[in-house]
């Protein structure tokens, strides 16, 4: 559960990202060099070492491809995850979020297929849609059956995430055991997010853990630019994409975990509201998408707990 206080970790990370980061992002723009760049620094990530006895493999089935990511121990006779990776739709990747997905395939007990959905601007909408819920057919057809299916996603990974949810009720095929959203982008107008974060003081001069601040890491006015790269045409309340007002019965459940220094905590304050059986963990002090820092405290916490809450799921339709 989330700690009271943030650990001196997540403090100096906050204020790393505060000071180097989001300077940055205020003037970057999602095209070009800039996207290149972004794109590379990105799957750096994914330059680190996996644990010995992780495997990693990728797969190709017609237009759905990915990486399948098992942890020792992990196995598929009792379920698989769907990951969907963040990004802003424009960047990030499989090999960007693989050691967050070792991670979920360690805690929940699956393995997990990291979706390689294809990105705007080269792929606007509805691409990754598209491809999220030909994975998630593609899943159903290789015999797993839904209560034994979980979908996850951070950021705008969070966003298609609870697209694919609402796609799944709307063409009436079976939901997943439950969802994982990790501090999602759920509203594409960036309204509240730039209202909050307007309203906030630098991260850096705030005192942790209290009182709203200007996020440290994302840009709503960034975010605004990969919304319109992604949607060009498309209106932002299009069924698909408006995922804040959509039918949420039948949902299953979802533990949605976002920092207190997010710009995007109000819209997940409000999709908790709209869903009965969302879980929403507010964790003090932490910044966005902070559970796929493995090297903070709260970070390998938040992704113990969403085991305990995934693979409860999984153990409750067994």
């Amino acid at each position: 559960m989330p700690r009271d206080t943030p650990s001196p970790e997540s403090v100096r990370l906050r204020t790393a990202f505060a000071t180097r980061v989001r300077p940055l992002a205020d003037r970057a723009a999602p095209r070009g060099y800039q996207l290149r760049g972004i794109r590379r620094i990105a799957d750096s990530a994914g330059l680190t070492r996996l644990p010995r006895g992780a495997r990693a493999w990728p797969a190709r089935y017609g237009r759905v491809r990915g990486v399948w990511m098992r942890a020792p121990g992990a196995d598929a006779n009792r379920g698989a995850l769907l990951y969907l990776h963040g990004g802003g739709y424009v960047f990030g990747s499989p090999r960007s979020h693989r050691t967050f997905a070792y991670r979920l395939s360690k805690q929940t007990g699956v393995p997990v297929f990291l979706l390689d959905y294809r990105r705007a601007p080269e792929h606007p909408f509805p691409a990754a849609a598209d491809d999220a819920l030909d994975a998630y057919r593609l899943l159903l057809a290789q015999g797993y059956p839904p209560e034994k299916l979980l979908v996850a996603g951070d950021s705008a990974g969070g966003h298609l995430t609870a697209c694919l949810l609402g796609d799944l009720a709307r063409l009436h095929l079976p939901q997943p055991a439950g969802a994982y959203l990790v501090s999602p982008w759920l509203d594409l107008t960036v309204a509240s997010a730039a209202r909050r974060d307007n309203g906030g003081t630098p991260a850096s001069e705030g005192v942790a853990g209290g009182g709203q601040q200007r996020d440290p890491f994302l840009s709503p006015a960034y975010a605004a630019l990969c919304r319109d790269a992604y949607l060009r045409t498309t209106p932002w309340s299009h069924p698909r994409l408006d995922v804040l007002a959509a039918d949420k019965s039948g949902w299953p459940p979802i533990l949605l975990q976002v920092g207190d220094t997010e710009a995007l905590l109000d819209e997940a304050q409000r999709f908790a509201a709209s869903h009965t059986r969302t879980e929403l963990e507010v964790w003090p002090g932490q910044l966005h998408v902070f559970p796929i820092f493995s090297n903070l405290p709260e970070g390998r916490a938040a992704a113990r707990r969403a085991g305990e809450f995934l693979g409860g799921l999984l153990t409750a339709c067994q």
